[in-house]
């Protein structure tokens, strides 16, 4: 995932409205469906790694949401930022657990596609959503 997202805030600027929850968060709700999707992804993949990387990667995936969950809970722009920016660390441990699944063939490239989309999608968001409150918080 590249550093450079500048431009991508202006690119995904929309009005949501009042924002009264975490849940009113296209992000989160795109999160969510990565889980999903990492759900989906991993259910046939090799018995024996169960409680390893199917493990990890489903955990990483689910801590995104719930990164931006808490940090919405603890209502303080510079810790709301904090979780957010761990939630990014999060998706960027879940593209590299993809990456290993597809290099060892535990699923294929075609039933990683969906996931890996979403992910890209939820990274430029996230991103997207560090950069705005970071501005807003200089102002």
């Amino acid at each position: 995932m590249s550093d450079n997202f500048e431009g991508i805030v202006e690119e995904l600027k929309v009005n949501y409205g009042k924002v009264n929850s975490y849940k009113d968060l296209l992000v989160w709700h795109r999160s969510m469906e990565l889980v999903e999707q990492i759900y989906t992804a991993t259910t046939n993949m090799p018995e024996n790694e169960k409680f390893g990387l199917t493990n990890q990667v489903r955990r990483a995936s689910g801590s995104v949401a719930s990164n931006i969950a808490e940090g919405w809970g603890v209502a303080v722009t510079g810790n709301y930022i904090h979780h957010l920016k761990i939630a990014f660390g999060s998706l960027c441990e879940v593209e590299t657990q993809l990456l290993l699944i597809e290099k060892l063939s535990f699923v294929s490239v075609d039933e990683l596609s969906k996931p890996k989309n979403t992910l890209i999608e939820t990274s430029k968001m996230l991103k997207s959503l560090i950069i705005s409150l970071e501005r807003n918080k200089k102002n």
